[in-house]
């Protein structure tokens, strides 16, 4: 809080003249200055407030002041002087209509300090009266650098998506054919079907021979159900396909290395077709093999276009969930689920690398802004991926840390340099090669992550682990009500 000891009063030109912002300034500037300004004198505490309306210029004669940033709810000093002359506050108030009238830091003072003090219109009528091809040298510099920051950006944006699309469409193109593939074999082996079944039910095959089959056939797809997700080793896979195929033979099946391979694969084995021989006789040995052979095949070649169809399904609302096409910008959300719909749609960039998951499974739900959190978590983990060269272990975790909720992403590679690691938030800083990369990425995280959703975005990083840190409010309109100057 500002205090004042005294009237404020003027401060001459003679003085006015020895602060190094005002020293070429003519006799008559000067002269208007000094009845413009005055000095205040501030004892302790806050002279003004991070995003509170930006009315004043404020230049130090004497004392000592300190400025700071919000950042994750707290002020962080990003400066502490005590130089004569340096200067704070509304000095953008030129700019007119394109700055948003608000002060940027908070500033406050470590011990008694006197100010040098000019409204911000008293700044923006002097800087345009005296100096407008500056003014305007400066704005469009400053309007410029805006409009190449949002094409930029938003070009890097569009860019991302269409590697991601490129990624999708490879990833919904392998299950469709194998379900093409799948259907158009099944097509054959249903007519072959048919072709058995007219020969087991010629008349002479009795009703309870008849019952056997369809029983062993039913036994069968059970057995095959079982073992399908099974990892059998090949040496005995190969030792029961030999066995069955030796067992054919010496019961006239024709084309038995045809038919073993399927049959051991379903968990088939000698034994069992002693059942099969049992239940027809060797009349109809050859075709009960062949029929309960093709149920076994269309059984398999079901499971193949229902692996397929849920593949291209889960792909198709791994999209979904990921653009948030057909949802609300803002609103609650599992941040889990967002960061399981980003793995599935870059899982073309995660080739020869090894992900590891550990969600936490209480981290309750939170409002956001859920399309532009998953480009948050794709732009880092594409710079994850890039770092590593192909290989190495991208960690993703997620946990409740009191108010807040923290997502990690951490990666196996060489590290951030301790030199640019506090310049990797800038705009346009990057370290890939001209043309690989914009420099936008982690600015545009960043402002996702701070200033739209009042977090933080932070980086460890030493050779062999890198982790940056996403921190979010679970309950932003509680931390808004409790610390308004997070508005800014």
């Amino acid at each position: 809080m500002t205090v004042h000891t005294e009237e404020p009063r003027r401060l001459p030109p003679d003085e006015l003249r020895t602060l190094f912002l005002f020293e070429s300034l003519t006799e008559e500037q000067l002269n208007w200055l000094s009845e413009a300004g005055y000095v205040e004198s501030v004892h302790d505490g806050t002279v003004f407030n991070e995003g509170d309306e930006a009315t004043c210029c404020y230049v130090l004669l004497s004392g000592e002041l300190r400025l700071c940033k919000l950042s994750h709810g707290e002020l962080v000093e990003i400066n502490r002087t005590s130089q004569r002359g340096v200067y704070a506050g509304a000095f953008n108030a030129f700019f007119g209509a394109i700055d948003h009238k608000s002060y940027t830091a908070t500033m406050q003072v470590i011990q008694p300090s006197e100010f040098f003090v000019i409204s911000a219109e008293t700044m923006a009528t002097m800087m345009n009266t005296w100096f407008p091809m500056a003014v305007h040298l400066i704005e469009g510099f400053v309007m410029g650098m805006r409009r190449t920051n949002e094409t930029l950006g938003e070009r890097e944006r569009l860019l991302a998506l269409g590697s991601l699309s490129a990624g999708l469409t490879h990833e919904l193109n392998n299950p469709a054919a194998a379900a093409v593939r799948a259907a158009a074999t099944l097509r054959q082996r249903v007519s072959g079907m048919r072709s058995k079944l007219a020969m087991l039910a010629d008349g002479t095959l009795d009703a309870t021979k008849l019952h056997q089959i369809v029983a062993l056939q039913d036994d069968a797809v059970e057995r095959l159900d079982k073992n399908k997700d099974k990892d059998i080793p090949p040496m005995e896979l190969s030792d029961r396909e030999d066995a069955l195929t030796d067992w054919l033979d010496d019961h006239d099946v024709q084309a038995s290395w045809d038919v073993a391979p399927v049959l051991a694969a379903a968990g088939l084995d000698v034994p069992w077709m002693e059942e099969v021989l049992t239940a027809v006789g060797p009349k109809y040995l050859e075709g009960a093999v062949r029929w309960l052979m093709y149920t076994i095949d269309t059984e398999s070649l079901m499971n193949e276009i229902d692996d397929s169809v849920t593949r291209i399904s889960t792909l198709v609302g791994a999209a979904k969930q990921y653009s948030q096409i057909d949802r609300a910008p803002y609103q609650v959300v599992d941040l889990r689920e967002l960061l399981k719909s980003t793995l599935v749609m870059m899982s073309g960039k995660l080739q020869g690398l090894e992900v590891v998951k550990d969600f936490d499974p209480d981290l309750p739900a939170i409002p956001a802004y859920a399309a532009e959190l998953n480009q948050v978590w794709t732009n880092i983990i594409d710079n994850a991926v890039s770092a590593m060269g192909g290989s190495g272990t991208l960690t993703i975790r997620t946990r409740k840390d009191g108010a807040y909720a923290v997502v990690e992403i951490g990666d196996t590679g060489p590290g951030i340099p301790p030199e640019i690691r506090r310049r990797i938030f800038e705009p346009f800083f990057t370290t890939k090669p001209i043309g690989e990369g914009t420099g936008l990425g982690l600015d545009i995280s960043w402002r996702i992550v701070v200033k739209k959703h009042h977090g933080d975005l932070r980086v460890e990083s030493q050779p062999g682990d890198t982790r940056f840190k996403i921190v979010l409010p679970l309950d932003p309109e509680k931390e808004l009500e409790s610390d308004p100057d997070l508005l800014s």
